[in-house]
């Protein structure tokens, strides 16, 4: 009996997959990931990316919003987004299973350039994630990518075509108004775009949304609209996401009090940073970290 495209997908990514929840393929731009039971929901920072359901069903939640997908639908992410993760439906028998690639918006604007711009939409979304219909023109060299992975003497060469014809197909979907806004250099998407670049790696200085907006030669007030369309955060908001999340892997990771993870992320009082931690993770920094490698302990 023929088996079904996403059957075959789930199978190969099962097999990749079969002792870890993530795995990072020798592709650096394709990871994998394995759930055997639904799970809460997780913090976390989504980069450019597309992010494939072969069995199974998750969500995302960026703000008010929630992008529920399955093995019919692919979320997309256009920006470095801070959300929340959750797998819906997952067993031990037919656990979540799915992949995600790291888009090149660098790439998408080449190939923007080159292909037909899709008709206008009014209906289309602003925001910086999407759910699009899974089709088998997408489906497709994403199963090559992965049959990759088992010819290792030949990823060097053909993963840049095989990763460029998937980035094309993205423009030909029901995506494409959106990865194309974000992609068009001078957009205001490409602006934000450029602003989420440096918070996040200046994350600890001291924020001016002025002088921010006139690096991106935008008003204020501007920054401000744009920022929270594609976002569901103010810039502050966002800064502050980063900066406890950054402190929150400090502590864990690095073994660091609070009162110095509060200052290298740039917080200049420890009682500030521990309300607003508790604020984000629902404990005080040390009883929550003690739950972690506690949780840790006992997976």
């Amino acid at each position: 009996m023929q088996t079904s495209p996403h059957a075959e997908l789930a199978a190969t990514i099962s097999r990749w997959t079969r002792t870890a929840d993530n795995w990072q393929s020798p592709l650096p731009n394709l990871g994998m990931y394995r759930r055997d039971q639904p799970t809460a929901p997780t913090a976390c920072l989504i980069e450019p990316s597309i992010v494939v359901v072969a069995q199974g069903a998750k969500q995302l939640v960026i703000g008010e919003q929630a992008y529920s997908y399955d093995s019919s639908r692919f979320l997309v992410t256009s920006m470095n987004l801070p959300g929340s993760s959750q797998v819906l439906q997952a067993s031990p028998e037919q656990p979540c299973l799915g992949l995600v690639l790291r888009l090149d918006l660098r790439l998408i604007a080449e190939l923007a350039a080159q292909a037909e711009p899709p008709p206008p939409d009014d209906t289309a979304s602003h925001g910086a994630a999407g759910v699009g219909i899974m089709t088998p023109a997408l489906l497709e060299p994403m199963q090559r990518l992965l049959a990759l992975l088992d010819k290792p003497q030949d990823c060097a060469v053909l993963a840049p075509l095989i990763e460029k014809e998937i980035h094309y197909r993205l423009l030909q979907s029901d995506q494409a108004l959106r990865l194309r806004q974000i992609a068009s250099a001078g957009s205001q998407s490409f602006r934000i775009a450029r602003v989420i670049d440096w918070l996040r790696v200046h994350y600890a200085q001291p924020l001016s949304i002025d002088e921010l907006a006139l690096k991106v030669k935008m008003s204020s007030s501007s920054l401000h609209h744009h920022f929270r369309q594609l976002t569901a955060m103010s810039p502050l908001q966002y800064q502050k996401w980063l900066r406890l999340n950054e402190a929150r892997r400090l502590m864990l990771n690095d073994h660091l009090d609070a009162a110095s993870a509060a200052f290298r992320v740039g917080y200049e009082s420890p009682s500030q940073f521990s309300r607003e931690y508790s604020r984000q993770f629902g404990a005080p920094p040390k009883r929550d970290i003690e739950g972690l490698r506690r949780g840790a302990i006992a997976a």
